[in-house]
């Protein structure tokens, strides 16, 4: 059911695997990568997850990688069962829209190990891999309420989902926790914590409806926006850098400087989820012998599973004052003195 078209391949320099011609590093293991609809260069979650599967097989050469694209929901149970049928060590599901597919894939093979990404499946043959993002992105609410000189920042999501409203969540608290420190009223576009409801773009492919978006909070007066919608970010993007410095975007994901670079002058900053680590860590266990399915792992600022990235080509006009004040926030979050919740938060 699988179509030949949709299953991806490494570059041959990647191509690692149970080869004569690999040189030693650990056990061979072949570990495979569903995607969800934004596909492998969505510059946000899926590219993450490749890379961290790259980065497995560059730890060790013995690991064999693979990704087939999902086109449409209607492909994750496909895909999922295609690498069944490959015997593949690991699955990874890419996406909390995989939930209910992988949970199907995993019942129906018990024997098999799947790994999923943003969703909470419990099953002694799933991993799952979540994210605290609300905790980093506490730190991008402040950072946009401090840079913002309208008093109007915005966020807004692909899809009204977990894993998407638990960014805005923080970043909503995080704008506020400012506003009680100063004495400020910087307003939130694109999102209201309390009702639990705000603006979606209805895809994570589709970048001219980020754009309309983008305009439709600049015409309000925002000058930061935090899209939450992997591909359809980038249509924020482009809308910042043809505006002329009108508005600077926060990213989501991988660092935005890096899997986005053409567009780091517009990037105040990144929520990054660190999802190459989790999945880099869960194959390498996998070709160890010691993943633990029924369990999985929690990303936070602590352990540096999410984190605000670098300011980059930005950093020069982040006031010193401002970063202080993030240091500091970020420890007090650590340490519990500053608390951040979500109804999305991983339980």
């Amino acid at each position: 059911m699988l179509a030949a078209a949709a299953c991806g391949k490494p570059p041959a320099s990647n191509s690692g695997g149970a080869s004569a011609g690999a040189s030693a590093g650990g056990k061979a293991a072949h570990a495979c990568m569903v995607t969800d609809i934004g596909g492998i260069n969505d510059r946000s979650f899926n590219a993450s997850a490749w890379a961290g599967m790259q980065a497995a097989q560059k730890q060790n050469p013995n690991i064999k990688i693979d990704y087939t694209q999902s086109a449409a929901e209607a492909d994750y149970g496909p895909n999922l069962n295609g690498y069944v049928q490959q015997k593949c060590d690991l699955i990874v599901a890419v996406g909390g829209l995989m939930a209910q597919a992988t949970t199907d894939a995993a019942k129906a093979a018990p024997s098999q190990k799947f790994g999923i990404i943003d969703a909470k499946i419990d099953s002694p043959n799933v991993y799952s891999m979540q994210f605290d993002t609300a905790q980093a992105a506490f730190l991008a609410g402040y950072l946009a309420a401090g840079m913002s000189k309208t008093g109007v920042v915005g966020t807004y999501g692909g899809l009204k989902i977990p894993p998407v409203t638990i960014f805005m969540d923080g970043f909503a608290d995080g704008v506020a926790y400012y506003n009680k420190a100063k004495s400020k009223n910087v307003k939130v576009l694109g999102w209201d914590k309390n009702a639990q409801n705000g603006s979606f773009a209805g895809s994570f492919t589709d970048q001219n409806a980020g754009k309309r978006l983008s305009d439709q909070f600049t015409g309000q007066n925002a000058d930061v926006i935090m899209p939450v919608a992997g591909g359809t970010g980038l249509g924020t993007a482009a809308g910042a850098q043809q505006s002329g410095g009108k508005y600077s975007v926060i990213w989501v994901d991988q660092d935005g400087c890096v899997s986005a670079a053409q567009y780091c002058s517009v990037f105040l900053s990144t929520v990054v989820k660190n999802i190459s680590d989790a999945v880099r860590d869960a194959v390498l266990a996998t070709a160890g012998g010691s993943l633990q399915g029924g369990g999985g792992s929690v990303g936070t600022l602590k352990n540096n599973g999410v984190q605000l990235a670098d300011f980059h080509e930005m950093a020069s006009k982040v006031p010193a004052d401002l970063k202080t004040e993030l240091d500091q926030l970020k420890q007090d979050i650590i340490s519990g003195k500053v608390q951040v919740s979500s109804p999305a938060q991983p339980k």
